[in-house]
C-alpha cells in the first residue's frame, strides 16, 4: 500500500509539471473546437447534429496519441524507472496511474465540449446522454491503450513524437469527422478501420448501442493490453 501511495504521489507531481498534458488534453482540443466548430457549422449546417462527437473524437485522439506517450517515456526511459524500483513500486503502476490520470483529464475535456458546443454553435446534444458517456469512456480507454504501446515501445522523445503523429494523422483523416467516410476510396476506408477513432465516432453517433461496432474496439483493446504486458515485461528485465 505504501508503494501504491508513493506511485500516486509521484504521478501527481509529474502531472502538475507536465505542459504536454495541459496542451494536448485541454488547450489544443478546445482551440480546435472554437476554430473549426464555426467552420463546420457554417459550411455544413447539418454538422451540428454530430459536432459534439466530432470535436470529442479529435480531442481524445490528440490527448491520447500526442499527450500520453511522452509521459510514459519520461517514466520508463529515464531515471524515474529506477526510483520506482528503489521504492518498491511495481513498474506496471506507472502505466496504470498515467492512464488513469489521462482518462480523467480527457473525460473532463469531453464534458467541457459537451456543455460548450450547444451554447456556442447550437450543436445538438446526444439523445441518450448515459449511453453517450459510456461509449465515450470505452473510446478513451481503447485510445489510451494504443497510445501506451507507443510510449512503452519507443524510448526516445523525438521518435515518440514522430510515431505519435504517424498514427494521429490517419486516425483523424480517416475517422469520418472531417468528411464522411463513405467518400473515401475503399482502400482508405479499410485502413481507417485499424484505428479506434473510426469505430469510436460510429459508436458515439449511433442512436442505439451497436455491438458490431463495439466488438472491434474490444478486440483492439485486448490486443493492445497484451502488447503492453509484453513490453512491460521486457522493460523490467
Amino acid at each position: 500500500m505504501k508503494a501504491f501511495f508513493y506511485g500516486v504521489s509521484l504521478q501527481w507531481k509529474l502531472d502538475i509539471r507536465s505542459k504536454t498534458l495541459l496542451i494536448t488534453c485541454y488547450i489544443v482540443p478546445l482551440l480546435f473546437f472554437a476554430f473549426m466548430g464555426g467552420i463546420f457549422t457554417s459550411i455544413m449546417p447539418e454538422a451540428k447534429f454530430s459536432l459534439i462527437q466530432s470535436m470529442t473524437i479529435f480531442g481524445v485522439t490528440m490527448g491520447t496519441l500526442i499527450g500520453l506517450p511522452p509521459s510514459l517515456v519520461e517514466i520508463y526511459g529515464s531515471n524515474i524507472k529506477k526510483v520506482y524500483k528503489s521504492n518498491g513500486v511495481p513498474l506496471y503502476l506507472g502505466l496504470v496511474l498515467t492512464n488513469i490520470s489521462a482518462f480523467i483529464h480527457l473525460f473532463i475535456m469531453s464534458i467541457l465540449l459537451y456543455v460548450l458546443a450547444p451554447l456556442t454553435f447550437d450543436a445538438e446534444l446526444p439523445k441518450n446522454p448515459g449511453r453517450y458517456f459510456i461509449c465515450l469512456a470505452i473510446f478513451i480507454a481503447v485510445s489510451l491503450s494504443i497510445a501506451s504501446i507507443i510510449g512503452l515501445a519507443v524510448k526516445d522523445q523525438t521518435k515518440t513524437s514522430l510515431f505519435s503523429i504517424i498514427v494521429f494523422l490517419p486516425s483523424i483523416m480517416l475517422s469520418g469527422i472531417m468528411f464522411p467516410a463513405k467518400l473515401l476510396p475503399k482502400v482508405l476506408k479499410t485502413v481507417g478501420k485499424i484505428f479506434p477513432a473510426s469505430w469510436g465516432y460510429r459508436l458515439m453517433t449511433e442512436p442505439i448501442f451497436q455491438y458490431e461496432i463495439f466488438l472491434p474496439l474490444l478486440m483492439i483493446f485486448a490486443l493492445a493490453i497484451l502488447i503492453c504486458t509484453i513490453l512491460l515485461y521486457k522493460i523490467s528485465q
